[in-house]
């Protein structure tokens, strides 16, 4: 999974081994604020450096330079097992009203196909009890569930609807998908300074059914960290930007990014997502990830 997943980026690719909590003494921190230009140049003093990329070469094609880009991407980011930790989503309509709702997620890695992530809303009340289930896979569609206690009710989500919004929110259910590398077509775009930090620039398109006609991706050269993500709409126009914040790094490895704010340029809307309170290496039973389990959640 490259770090550009969203819900994956929540719940992906963090640690190994006995079950632990990571607490602000053993972890590197990396702040990433859009807000302060000169506060992030200081703080991004270490992400000037390139990352070292197998099979990336000025003389390829640009498409096989994108793969290479990915596919490092992706390796950096297997091994952590599973991990759990708390959300915050924040909806804010194009009027600036907002609405908060709290929930807890879960993801386990399965190393034979894709990673399992379950995400539980826990307020407010009329909300509460919900949960969705995420398996993903590589190169066919991913296997979604949405469990509606109200309705006692498990909701199969179609790859026909997976362009809907999450919960109100500016998210889809694609979003919350893995963007496994096999799911796309990868091409190097070149090289951009964005707020002062020097990434790499890649169009993916999509090679199973999408909500999107392509994404635009930024990483950063040194640890291939997603910066920023356009999506275009079917029919080729912007449709959102993402944009993933406040960088930290667990087990000396594995990046985090605590906000992801997603903006809605065609309906003037927002929403923002934010972690905490992370745990790896719990030994996660695969049993908690299976569709059947959703109704016993609490």
């Amino acid at each position: 999974m490259p770090a550009s997943s969203l819900v994956a980026a929540s719940t992906e690719r963090p640690g190994l081994g006995r079950a632990f909590f990571i607490g602000a003494r053993d972890r590197t921190i990396a702040r990433m604020r859009r807000t302060t230009p000169t506060l992030l140049l200081a703080l991004l003093c270490s992400v000037t450096a390139r990352a070292d990329i197998p099979g990336f070469a000025p003389d390829n094609t640009a498409e096989a330079n994108g793969l290479a880009i990915a596919q490092e991407a992706d390796r950096r980011g297997q091994g952590f097992g599973d991990s759990r930790s708390t959300l915050t989503m924040t909806l804010y309509d194009g009027r600036g009203n907002s609405a908060t709702r709290e929930m807890s997620g879960k993801t386990l890695e399965m190393p034979e196909d894709g990673d399992r992530t379950l995400l539980f809303f826990e307020n407010p009340r009329d909300v509460a009890g919900t949960a969705f289930l995420t398996h993903s896979h590589g190169e066919r569609d991913d296997d979604q569930w949405l469990y509606l206690p109200a309705l006692k009710r498990i909701k199969r989500i179609a790859s026909s609807n997976r362009s809907g919004a999450f919960m109100g929110s500016e998210f889809s259910y694609e979003d919350l998908g893995n963007d496994d590398v096999e799911k796309y077509n990868h091409r190097y775009l070149g090289e951009a300074d964005i707020d002062g930090v020097a990434t790499y620039q890649l169009e993916r398109t999509p090679r199973l059914k999408s909500g999107y006609s392509k994404q635009i991706v930024w990483l950063d050269q040194a640890e291939l960290r997603a910066w920023r993500i356009e999506y275009y709409d079917r029919g080729g126009r912007l449709l959102k930007t993402l944009y993933p914040s406040n960088y930290e790094q667990y087990l000396e490895r594995f990046w985090r990014p605590l906000t992801m704010e997603m903006i809605n340029h065609q309906n003037g809307r927002r929403t923002v997502l934010e972690w905490a309170d992370y745990v790896f290496g719990l030994e996660l039973p695969a049993r908690d990830f299976e569709r059947d389990a959703l109704r016993d959640i609490r």
